[in-house]
């Protein structure tokens, strides 16, 4: 196993922008499908203490913004991470960890000051 992974859903064109990238930079890598595979509360609690569970909900989403409006009323760093876990669509894309931390998002200037 390698040491730095990126979870994400293979057909998103940001994650082949920042898979692509890693090739690119010659940077090992594993890839975890999160909407295959699944995604567990203590992971997403682990990004949440990273980042800070805003960061990582996407709610610019398609998926956001079809939840009834009880789910997005009152979100909470508890009912964000159980709203992901249910609907891994709502983790915004990217998600890398590499040793030392996690960059949620693909910005290449982030990624080499991070990877360098």
């Amino acid at each position: 196993m390698t040491a730095i992974t990126i979870h994400g859903i293979p057909n998103c064109d940001t994650m082949k922008k920042a898979r692509t990238w890693l090739e690119g930079q010659g940077i090992a890598h594993d890839f975890h499908d999160y909407k295959k595979a699944g995604i567990s509360a203590e992971k997403l609690g682990a990004w949440a203490d990273a980042v800070g569970w805003e960061v990582l909900l996407n709610k610019a989403g398609t998926t956001f913004r079809k939840l009834p409006d009880s789910d997005k009323a009152g979100i909470d760093r508890a009912k964000a991470i159980a709203l992901m876990v249910e609907q891994p669509s709502l983790i915004k894309r990217p998600v890398l960890e590499y040793p030392g931390g996690v960059l949620v998002g693909f910005k290449p200037e982030d990624w080499a000051a991070a990877l360098g």
